[in-house]
Formats: structure tokens, C-alpha cells, sequence
């Protein structure tokens, strides 16, 4: 979960966004933020580092996301002002999350063992809609060992229509 301040800054930056009328556009930015700082610790460490200055952090910042809004631009330069560039990738997830309760979505995560196919897809979402009654934004996490069928977890629900669930639940009613 994000720090009370990060929280505080996605609030803001989303009234921002929707007050200028690019809240959508605000959102895939702070997505693609809190994506590729997640997966480039070379960037997290720049990011946190004391040994950078504020300023040259807020410059990279704004050419590694130069196609960004200028309402996530002014993000940077509020960090920069409040020194509080390390939690830049807390404040892009926490937007996501309250940019998804203002329009009622909600992520369904489906572990598969292969990548989903568009046809599977909208058969997962037609289960999914028994779960939650949001418009759901699928995200597909591929792993081999449930060997076949689907996990689907929306927020605190899961359905495991895995191979390996039935085959643990099978090996359970065998062995009593």
C-alpha cells in the first residue's frame, strides 16, 4: 500500500487531470511511470538516490517521459519543490487505483499457463462479471505450474479453475 503523501499527490494530480479535462491520458502516463520504474531498478536507484540533485533527477524525468501530459510534468515539478522524487512510482500506482474508483473498474488478474487468447479472454470476463459488477480491465500473468485451466483474482476473490488446484483437491480426497 502507498504512503499517506503519495496518496495525497495521485488525489491531487487526478483533480488536476480531470479539472483540465485529460484524466484518461494522465492515467496511461502514470501507468507507463509506475511500469518502467518497476522494471528498471537502474532508474529506481536514480530516482532515490541523495547523491542526485532534485533538479537533474526532474530533467531526465521529464526526456525518459517526454511524450507525458503537462499535467504529469507538473507532477515533476512539484517533486522537485517538495524534494519527494522517491515516491514518484507510489504516487503513479496509487493514481491508477483511484483513477480506476472514480470509473468503477477493477483489475481481474488471470494467471494462465500460456498466454490468453482474445476468445479465452471474453469468456474469462463473462465469469468475471458473477464476481463484480465494474467494468474489469484484464491483466494476464502467464505461470506453466498450474499447468492448465485459469486463476482469476478480483480485488480480495479468487476463482482457481486450475489443473493443479483439481489435481491437489483429487490427491486430497485420495489420501483420507
Amino acid at each position: 500500500m502507498g504512503s499517506r503523501a503519495a496518496i495525497r499527490y495521485a488525489k491531487a494530480i487526478l483533480e488536476t487531470a480531470q479539472e483540465a479535462g485529460n484524466a484518461t491520458q494522465v492515467s496511461e502516463d502514470m501507468a507507463l511511470i509506475a511500469k518502467t520504474i518497476d522494471e528498471n531498478s537502474e532508474l529506481q536507484s536514480f530516482i532515490v538516490s541523495p547523491d542526485v540533485k532534485a533538479e537533474v533527477k526532474k530533467s531526465a524525468l521529464e526526456e525518459v517521459f517526454a511524450a507525458s501530459q503537462d499535467t504529469t510534468k507538473g507532477l515533476f515539478r512539484l517533486l522537485l519543490e517538495n524534494k519527494r522524487f522517491p515516491i514518484l512510482e507510489q504516487i503513479a500506482v496509487q493514481f491508477g487505483i483511484l483513477f480506476d474508483e472514480v470509473n468503477n473498474r477493477e483489475e481481474a488478474v488471470v494467471t494462465t499457463a500460456f498466454p490468453i487468447t482474445p476468445e479465452l479472454e471474453a469468456k474469462v470476463l463473462e465469469k468475471a462479471k458473477v464476481i463484480s459488477s465494474k467494468e474489469l480491465v484484464l491483466k494476464n500473468i502467464v505461470d506453466p505450474a498450474i499447468i492448465g485451466g485459469f486463476i482469476l483474482r478480483i480485488g480480495d476473490k479468487q476463482l482457481n479453475a486450475s489443473v493443479a488446484q483439481s489435481l491437489t483437491t483429487l490427491k486430497r480426497e485420495l489420501s483420507n
